[in-house]
This record gives C-alpha cells, sequence and structure tokens, in this order.
C-alpha cells in the first residue's frame, strides 16, 4: 500500500536507484526491517536511504529513534532532503556512490552479512 504512496522526491530517487543502476547495486523500496519501513533498502551494503520532506516533519522524534534502533543492527543511514532531491539530484547519486565506493573500500567487499 505504501509504495503507491510515494512522494514526488521518493518516485525520482527511485528512479535512479532501481536496476541497480547504481554500482550494479540492488536497492528495494519501502523494505520492513524490524518493525519499520525505511524509504529504500540495499541488503548487500546494510544501507538505509531516507528522503526527508514534508511528510516527515512531525516525525523528527520518531525517526531519530528508530535511526538508533536500526543502526543498532547494524544498518548506515543516508538521509536527504526532499528539495535535494528534487533539485540536485547529481549531488544526490555521488554522496550515495561516494558511500559505497568507501564501503567497499574499508570493508573489502560487498555484503556484511
Amino acid at each position: 500500500k505504501l509504495r503507491n504512496n510515494m512522494t514526488l522526491s521518493e518516485v525520482l530517487l527511485w528512479n535512479e536507484l532501481k536496476q541497480k543502476k547504481i554500482l550494479g547495486m540492488d536497492f528495494d523500496r519501502q523494505r520492513p526491517i524490524l518493525n519499520y519501513i525505511v524509504d529504500f533498502y540495499c541488503k548487500d551494503l546494510m544501507l538505509a536511504i531516507e528522503v526527508d520532506g514534508s511528510s516527515h516533519n512531525n516525525k523528527y522524534e520518531q525517526d531519530k529513534i528508530r535511526q538508533q534502533e536500526l543502526e543498532n543492527e547494524g544498518v548506515s543511514f543516508l538521509r536527504f532532503d526532499d528539495l535535494e532531491v528534487k533539485k540536485d539530484m547529481g549531488n544526490v547519486l555521488l554522496v550515495i556512490e561516494n558511500w559505497i565506493k568507501t564501503e567497499v573500500r574499508i570493508n573489502g567487499c560487498v555484503g556484511r552479512e
């Protein structure tokens, strides 16, 4: 049900993440982890990507707790502002690519599970 309610920014970012377009990494959208749902998730990297926008305005504390609980399980987070995704997708993709390259370089291989 949530997949039909994606924001414009989430749709735009999903178009860049799907079909392994970023460094061959496989992302899922609106992926359940524990009792939470993250906007996008790469299982091999244990990386959650969140787009924060108007739908998140009243959820800051809740998001903080959720992120902390998931980080305690080994999930890393990248967060982007709704406007940043709409207006500067190139930089958003560069940040994601650089995070992946750094992660692979530090850990030697993809997949921490």
